[in-house]
């Protein structure tokens, strides 16, 4: 082939979405593309979809990975809602997600797996290359099979193993389409097979053919490119939501002085907080996979009767499991944060799917008057000083807390400017060591928490439990105006809390027509959204909490300066419920339950009909 005269166009921004079967690594490769517009400078912002089943049939609607994300030189606050481009390995890629690609745009196929067998999988009667189906979009058909086999001549590897190699070629065609250069995506090959030259080799050769091709194709006339983002200055990384997570907790351990131990059972999507943080060893971090979810939070209530920062991870099953030791460690007054990385359910549900779904599960599940403090990040990033906030509340008001992340943030990534840990604030905590006096539920006079003693130090020896403590000496006491007045301590220790945390403030005017109140990862559809809306000239602003229970002290007073509230939830309406309860305001309930994250589009079309309509 001749090299064909191309020409080169400025973008704003680009959302692509990488599909295939659960064996293409479509994973792998929508990382790569996104570390390197990470190092390149853009902002980005990811969405990796997994399938529910772990080992659903090949070629099959319900075997379809995928992993979408938008890069920008502006700033952006989600993956995106229409494909600029489209890269469907299989027919069941294509038909599961051909309806999110924007007319125009590019749809990049693997010929060879458009097999009669595979478009029965898929439930297509006929093949769409040929049947004129595709023609609104600027389609690409490569046989990248033959491709890499052509280019892995020489290297002793199995075809089968060669073909695996497509996933780098259609990144190439990527890279080049965008004007990137591959050193990234080479560097990483060379360190996670480092063992396996060969490997290194085939996946190298295919990248560089894929960018090749892109050089030599006719159907393609324009590379793009979309400059760096104007970002605050700083040190950058790439950051995943679980990982943030993690080292929010290690963070913690670090300005609270304490070892950190994590006992807990592996499950979608909570199982990389245990992984992130076994790898920290050398921070004093002890790890326990449990047999179990309840072994895994037993184990956890004694570490923190023992002195340590305690964490279990967990998503809605697991908590479910996990309901009556939470009550053990609410009214034994321990330190320990729950994280809830929430999925669809109920039951096993949707593994891979997100969902917003454990909110009052979080609030009320235990049994008896046993509330906790919850606590919520808005994006992959800000798990990691959400985590550090579930931490200091746990450690200076002496409870549970629960944090609620979910499966969309667990999994998506954004640039992560890196925090210095001088500027995060100290953790106070109630460990006491003198004996004078001591009594192990004798409770501070503004914090309402107990002294933290740690068994075994002489003069301070008491014990903890399940059955009613009286308060002071901690014995076991049946008198009913003691439960009264122990019952309704807890609920004060969580509500005084609220005189710690930020006072809610709205992004945009502070009262109008519409407020959109969100919590958790609707955070970047409402704020996308939002700032479209308020371009336009429509009176509506955005406030997102944080802090569930309790809520900002001034909310109340915020939401009665709007005509209207609206919650957009990924659930049946929880916080709705809440709200109206609490502040009894008519606040209007926008619920989304499909597994999938808001687009920006759906809460805009929801402002332009409350403020227009």
């Amino acid at each position: 082939m001749t090299q064909v005269k191309k020409q080169s166009e400025e973008l704003d921004l680009v959302t692509i979405r990488f599909a295939g079967d659960s064996g293409d690594g479509m994973q792998l490769t929508g990382n790569q593309f996104t570390e390197n517009s990470a190092i390149f400078g853009n902002d980005i912002s990811t969405f990796p979809d997994f399938p529910a089943e772990i080992r659903a049939p090949a070629g099959s609607l319900a075997g379809v990975s995928s992993f979408q994300l938008q890069f920008s030189s502006k700033d952006i606050h989600t993956p995106g809602d229409i494909l600029d481009v489209l890269v469907a390995m299989n027919p069941a890629a294509l038909k599961v997600h051909l309806q999110d690609l924007k007319e125009n745009g590019m749809l990049l196929v693997n010929t060879a797996n458009y097999t009669p067998k595979n478009l029965k999988l898929a439930g297509y009667e006929q093949n769409p290359l040929e049947d004129g189906s595709l023609k609104a979009y600027r389609l690409i058909q490569v046989d990248m099979n033959k491709l890499v086999i052509t280019i892995a001549k020489g290297i002793d590897l199995k075809p089968k193993i060669v073909t695996r190699s497509t996933n780098m070629f259609a990144l190439g065609i990527l890279f080049w389409l965008y004007e990137r250069e591959p050193d990234s995506t080479i560097k990483f090959l060379n360190e996670k097979f480092a063992k396996k030259p060969e490997i290194v080799e085939v996946n190298t050769r295919a990248l560089k053919a894929g960018i090749n091709y892109g050089e030599t194709v006719e159907i393609i006339r324009t590379t793009f490119r979309v400059p760096k983002a104007t970002l605050k200055k700083g040190l950058y990384r790439n950051i995943m939501g679980n990982q943030a997570t993690a080292y929010g907790v290690l963070a913690a351990a670090q300005k609270s002085g304490l070892e950190v131990f994590y006992g807990g059972y592996p499950i979608t999507p909570a199982s990389d907080v245990l992984h992130y943080l076994s790898a920290y060893k050398h921070f004093g971090v002890k790890t326990f996979q449990a047999e179990d979810e309840i072994a895994g939070i037993m184990s956890t209530i004694g570490a923190s009767f023992a002195g340590d920062l305690a964490i279990t991870a967990t998503s809605g099953p697991g908590v479910a499991l996990k309901t009556e030791a939470i009550g053990l460690a609410t009214i034994t007054e321990l330190p320990l944060v729950i994280i809830n990385v929430q999925r669809g359910g109920p039951s096993t549900g949707l593994p891979t799917k997100t969902e917003q779904s454990d909110l009052l599960q979080a609030m009320f599940s235990r049994n008896g008057d046993a509330p906790n403090p919850i606590i919520a990040p808005y994006s992959p990033g800000d798990c990691y000083y959400a985590a550090f906030e579930a931490c200091r509340i746990a450690l200076k008001y002496m409870m549970p807390v629960f944090l609620l992340t979910d499966g969309y943030l667990a999994n998506g990534s954004e640039p992560w400017l890196i925090p210095s840990l001088s500027d995060m604030p100290e953790i106070p905590t109630r460990k006491v060591t003198n004996p004078n006096g001591f009594q192990p539920y004798t409770h501070d006079k503004d914090t309402l928490a107990r002294d933290w003693a740690v068994p075994g130090t002489e003069g301070m020896e008491h014990r903890v439990g399940g059955l009613e403590k009286s308060d002071g000496d901690g014995n076991v006491c049946y008198d009913p105006m003691n439960h009264d007045q122990m019952t309704r301590l807890r609920h004060d220790k969580v509500e005084v809390i609220a005189n710690d945390i930020e006072s809610a403030v709205p992004f945009g005017e502070e009262s109008g027509q519409l407020l959109i109140l969100g919590w958790g990862s609707t955070y970047g559809a409402i704020r996308s959204a939002v700032e479209l809306a308020i371009e336009e000239g429509l009176s509506v602003s955005h406030l997102h909490l944080r802090h569930i229970n309790p809520f900002p002290a001034n909310l109340g007073d915020v939401l009665l300066k709007f005509q209207k509230v609206i919650i957009p939830e990924l659930n049946m309406g929880q916080l709705s419920m809440l709200i109206r309860s609490k502040y009894l305001v008519d606040a209007i309930a926008f619920n989304k339950i499909q597994g999938k994250p808001f687009t920006l589009h759906e809460i805009y079309n929801k402002i332009k009909e409350l403020v227009e309509g």
